[in-house]
């Protein structure tokens, strides 16, 4: 199996080298940024198509938006890394659908697993609740893990939540509150997002490998956290996979 890792992030490195060490018949390539590596930031219609995709809306369904101008200059920029993503949603599958159109035909068989880290924050409409979520993950060809998502998208403690909005908009009160439940949930900055990466790359290419990548096991790093403190008891504190999935992974 080739797994080729995109991102130019720190963490890359070392989310390789445990790839490298845990699945036995890898062959696994580090490409740096996405977008970059495909030189898409030279391609006018790639910034178009990713602000269009803005969830806009968190409580509607997925439709294309209109951009403006600004919204597409801002897309370049990203992209060159002269700005950041921040506070932007965007809808995961179809963010999935511009990554996958620009990856070439030749490298799209089932022998290559592409897992791509972003910064940008992703979702997907939920039909049951009729609003947006935040997602760490979208599995496919190639996977999406959203290094926002593993800060924004496990829910943090209920009582966290509690004292927040007792706080209001004082920002030093939050800063406060956030120290009190530090250990707690993952943080931007926080050293234990390496960890926390290796069991979402482990989610796709067991996804690529046997169209499974969650596991009802809390220990396992495949548990399909919707919490904080779930999320880090399996990446950090479990005994890595149960034993049905350590098995499987012997295979890889």
């Amino acid at each position: 199996m080739k797994i080729v890792l995109y991102g130019e992030d720190e963490f890359s490195s070392e989310l390789k080298k445990y790839l490298d060490e845990r699945i036995n018949k890898a062959d696994v390539e580090m490409r740096g940024d996405f977008l970059n590596y495909f030189s898409s930031g030279n391609n006018e219609k790639i910034p178009f198509k990713l602000a269009e995709i803005r969830a806009m809306n968190v409580t509607k369904p997925f439709a294309y938006n209109e951009p403006l101008y600004g919204e597409i200059e801002q897309e370049k920029r990203v992209i060159k890394g002269e700005s950041s993503a921040s506070g932007i949603l965007y809808d995961g599958f179809k963010l999935h659908g511009i990554f996958q159109d620009i990856i070439p035909k030749e490298e799209r068989g089932l022998d290559s697993t592409h897992i791509i880290l972003t910064d940008r924050l992703i979702g997907t409409f939920d039909e049951n609740d009729r609003r947006y979520h935040a997602r760490t993950i979208v599995c496919g060809f190639p996977s999406i893990i959203s290094m926002t998502g593993v800060v924004e998208a496990p829910a943090k403690p209920r009582e966290f939540y509690i004292e927040k909005q007792l706080a209001g908009g004082d920002v030093v009160a939050f800063e406060e509150i956030k120290k009190k439940y530090v250990g707690r949930f993952i943080d931007y900055g926080d050293a234990r997002m390496a960890e926390v990466l290796k069991g979402y790359a482990m989610q796709a290419i067991f996804y690529h490998a046997f169209n499974e990548a969650f596991c009802e096991d809390k220990g396992c790093r495949l548990f399909n956290a919707h919490w904080q403190e779930e999320m880090i008891h399996a990446q950090l504190e479990g005994d890595e996979f149960c034993k049905r999935h350590e098995k499987l992974a012997k295979t890889l």
